[in-house]
């Protein structure tokens, strides 16, 4: 009988710490890297949030009213205790709306989707002006352009003289856009970058998915890069994200994993992406602390210090 009261005894315990350990990861403090005012294309009210491979069905209508928008997303973000997001649109009044309604919460940047002379020198004025933040994302793959493009590189380089983070769409995946090319988003284009701009501060959304070792070659190669887990967290499935995130782990890359929830119009996938991450069985706590902030912190070169577990 005393056998059995001190089994029952060690199994409470162990809940009652779980139980805790749960309550302290949903009260420490989040790093968004990847938030979007919407998307560089119009979509229809209520559409499906994305979902890969087809034949799937999204399970989130999309909210498309502006306001509606940004105000779902700052009170996801409260929920969720995200503290910062790194924020791009393609309409610069918007973004500037959106960090005016949460004062602090977000580093404002421009969505590059089509480089222009005329756009580069506004951004100029703009970042003078210390009204932007960061730069991209740089989405011009959605457009066929792939990184190494001389359209760019004034771009890089305004970037690194300015010691900006810089978030691109280097991806085998992206929306159904009718220049989209995946080859455009193959890792190893962005060599070209790296090597020119050696003090750039990259990272690349979803780590460059489904181009793991590629990706891992150029994270070891070029010790600036880092990486996002974004729109993966949700849009395929859970076992596949797992797969390719632990590959990361593996390689010993969990310093420079950050997160993202890549919303877009559908803010509910915050809450979604943040438990992919919180729920990942083979994360420890402190890798998934690194992954929600740490990392981030660092990357951003944040005034206050990187949470410890």
């Amino acid at each position: 009988m005393k056998n059995l009261q001190a089994i029952y005894f060690v199994i409470f315990c162990g809940l009652i710490g779980f139980g805790l350990q749960a309550d302290a990861q949903t009260d420490q403090p989040i790093i968004d890297m990847h938030m979007h005012t919407g998307l560089p294309h119009p979509v229809p009210p209520g559409t499906p949030s994305l979902c890969r491979p087809e034949p799937c069905e999204g399970d989130v209508p999309a909210t498309v009213d502006p306001e509606q928008l940004m105000n779902k997303t700052i009170e996801i973000m409260d929920e969720y205790h995200i503290v910062k997001g790194f924020l791009s649109g393609v309409d610069p009044a918007v973004v500037q709306q959106w960090a005016q309604a949460a004062p602090g919460r977000f580093l404002p940047s421009p969505f590059i989707l089509k480089p222009q002379p005329s756009d580069l020198e506004k951004l100029k004025q703009a970042y003078a002006q210390e009204a932007l933040a960061g730069m991209g994302e740089i989405g011009t793959e959605l457009m066929g352009i792939s990184p190494d493009d001389p359209s760019l590189e004034p771009y890089f380089k305004l970037a690194e003289d300015l010691d900006l983070p810089v978030l691109i769409h280097t991806l085998g995946i992206g929306p159904y856009m009718p220049s989209f090319r995946s080859s455009a988003g193959h890792p190893m284009l962005l060599e070209k970058v790296l090597t020119r701009h050696p003090k750039l501060r990259l990272y690349v959304e979803n780590a460059g998915y489904p181009f793991r070792d590629e990706m891992i070659a150029m994270m070891y190669q070029y010790p600036q890069l880092y990486v996002d887990f974004s729109t993966i967290t949700w849009v395929i499935p859970r076992e596949a994200f797992y797969d390719y995130l632990q590959s990361f782990i593996r390689a010993g890359l969990g310093k420079r994993l950050l997160f993202g929830s890549d919303q877009m119009f559908w803010p509910e996938k915050i809450g979604e992406a943040v438990e992919a991450i919180r729920q990942a069985p083979f994360l420890t706590s402190q890798q998934k602390r690194d992954i929600l902030y740490n990392n981030a912190v660092r990357f951003l070169r944040l005034d206050h210090s990187a949470d410890s577990e």
